[in-house]
């Protein structure tokens, strides 16, 4: 079965070091996702040869591809991994079915072999019609679907896709994530996206990894992620709140915060990561009476449209971010400045411990 197990350790600079594991079944599809100079870049060369490890071990399908230990080292063109980089890669030279070929002849298949071969991705990305053009001819969509063709052509053990859509403009992205997904479903190997779009990997993947200076910060589902968010980065990314705080027996102190709140989780005691997704939290007009334990009065700092949802923004005595429907937003007379009640139950309120009970 074709796996992926890797620890990968490289120093780039002086000040940045690598340091990550990393391990993808057959069929599951992993988003590395984190902001710009984390280390996204450097995980890519180091899985698919360009770089060696200083230290650590890579191999996949049981077989080692780089090990610094035993001195064992194959390089890119022998480790059977197909990539989609973000700027593709195309030869501008080759028509589009031969760049699709470019693999399989370079492996040494006779071109009637490779050229069969590439009329089938072609078809597959339903591409045939451009066959004999040149990658200057091509919108940004197709050169996309072209590059995911010609790593597939290889029938790779490893897919590796380095921000396939980040080049692209927003309505493209949307229609090839689509067509993205399609395929990586089709895939039997494992995958590996490389993104900073938090949209991608929430839609694309089964779990994320998430790399913050080098390090994967917090691993999971989406909705592991989105609920139970590790750090404000990742909190951010997911839209949800974070707080920091203590926690003794169900009550949260919050720290840079005079309000307190209430959890339902008394598993966890001490120092305290504290999640509250935006739409967890409910506005009223009035102090709400009922079963949520959690209440503050308040006022909107900001509204912002964000189509079918709202962003409201409140002010002190915490300033969360709450998610509301349009209609919410217009019956309620939202304006910046309003006073409004805050509500949320104790069960949407999530805690991770940091380590410290003291």
């Amino acid at each position: 079965m074709s796996t992926l197990r890797s620890h990968i350790q490289l120093r780039r600079t002086r000040d940045f070091e690598l340091d990550i594991a990393l391990d993808i079944e057959a069929g599951e599809t992993v988003a590395l996702l984190g902001p710009n100079g984390a280390g996204k870049s450097s995980a890519v060369a180091a899985l698919a040869g360009l770089v060696s490890l200083d230290y650590g071990r890579v191999s996949l399908a049981g077989r080692v591809l780089d090990d610094p230990t035993t001195a064992e080292f194959v390089p890119p063109e022998q480790r059977d991994i197909g990539v989609v980089f973000q700027d593709y890669l195309l030869f501008d030279h080759l028509s589009v079915v031969d760049n699709v070929m470019f693999g399989l002849t370079s492996r040494g298949i006779r071109r009637t072999a490779a050229r069969a071969t590439a009329d089938h991705w072609l078809g597959a990305v339903g591409l045939e019609r451009v066959a004999t053009r040149r990658p200057p001819e091509l919108s940004g969509g197709q050169a996309q679907r072209i590059a995911l063709a010609r790593a597939l052509a290889i029938d790779p053990k490893l897919l590796l896709l380095d921000e396939p859509l980040a080049a692209l403009d927003v309505q493209t992205r949307t229609d090839l994530r689509r067509v993205l997904a399609e395929h990586l479903g089709s895939f039997a190997g494992p995958r590996l996206l490389i993104t900073h779009d938090p949209t991608d990997a929430f839609l694309l993947a089964d779990r994320i990894a998430i790399i913050e200076d080098g390090q994967i910060t917090q691993l999971g589902t989406s909705d592991e992620i989105r609920r139970r968010p590790a750090t404000a980065y990742v909190a951010a990314l997911a839209g949800t709140n974070l707080l920091a705080g203590r926690n003794n027996n169900g009550a949260l102190t919050l720290k840079a915060h005079t309000t307190s709140l209430q959890t339902s989780d008394t598993s966890v005691s001490g120092d305290v990561l504290i999640a509250v997704h935006p739409t967890a939290i409910a506005l009223h007009l009035h102090e709400p009476q009922g079963s949520p334990r959690n209440t503050w009065q308040t006022t909107v700092g900001s509204i912002e449209p964000l189509g079918d949802t709202t962003r409201i923004t409140l002010g002190d005595p915490l300033p969360l971010g709450v998610d509301i429907t349009p209609g919410s937003t217009a019956a309620l007379g939202l304006a910046p400045g309003k006073p409004v009640w805050a509500s949320v139950k104790a069960t949407e309120v999530h805690v991770t411990s940091t380590g410290s009970t003291n």
